[in-house]
């Protein structure tokens, strides 16, 4: 659950401006409950509606954010592996079912995943890490991990930015009802998100199960024909 809500975050923005956008994205990034897409969408709303910010450099702060958290997350998961994630996972919202998942698609899509994480809810946090503890080679995942987060601020900065220029300029019904489909889609988006989740965990289990499977079937294999 996120610890800072829309109203903090405005306060936020009136008083340290950029770096709030930067230092949130980062922390998120690390695992801490902390909006980093809500903030950067607030931020671009905040700056489209009362130009007080740049919506331009609320998106290179929001990518170098993003950057830096996931290296600091690569070089956690690197230093320390994934045996310390599994053990102490749950304490930044990576429970065992999360890294189970993270760690198959990791191996499947390595680069994909790096870039486009940055657009998965269930997958922004620990796919750095997941890079690390997999020792995904340092350049590689730089570029990915730059490109995502370029790609992540440009995408969400820019339209919520153009929105709140939009919403400044609408009053009565259009606000609200700009407003309504802005919350419907977030909500939708957070159902798919959470149902993506469901199916891709359950795929990775079943896997799991099926390789444990195959493992006492062969070691059993292996006292018989010893016993032979």
């Amino acid at each position: 659950m996120n610890i800072v809500h829309t109203h903090y975050l405005v306060g936020l923005l009136h008083t340290y401006g950029y770096t709030a956008v930067a230092l949130i994205v980062g922390l998120e990034c690390l695992g801490l409950p902390l909006p980093g897409e809500g903030a950067l969408i607030v931020a671009a709303i905040y700056a489209g509606t009362t130009h007080n910010l740049s919506p331009t450099l609320v998106v290179v702060w929001a990518a170098v954010g993003a950057i830096i958290g996931q290296t600091l997350g690569y070089w956690i998961g690197l230093r320390f592996g994934y045996r310390l994630l599994r053990r102490h996972g749950h304490r930044i919202a990576l429970p065992r079912r999360r890294l189970a998942l993270g760690r198959m698609l990791f191996r499947r899509h390595g680069f994909k995943l790096v870039v486009v994480a940055r657009f998965i809810i269930v997958m922004r946090v620990i796919t750095a890490m997941l890079a690390g503890a997999n020792q995904m080679p340092w350049r590689r995942f730089t570029i990915a991990n730059v490109i995502g987060s370029i790609v992540w601020a440009s995408f969400y900065g820019i339209g919520a930015s153009v929105l709140g220029n939009q919403m400044k300029h609408s009053s009565g019904p259009i606000g609200i009802a700009v407003g309504g489909v802005v919350l419907l889609v977030a909500l939708i988006g957070a159902w798919v998100a959470h149902r993506h989740e469901r199916r891709l965990t359950g795929i990775s289990m079943r896997a799991r199960q099926a390789a444990r499977g195959s493992h006492a079937q062969s070691a059993t294999a292996v006292r018989v024909a010893r016993s032979q």
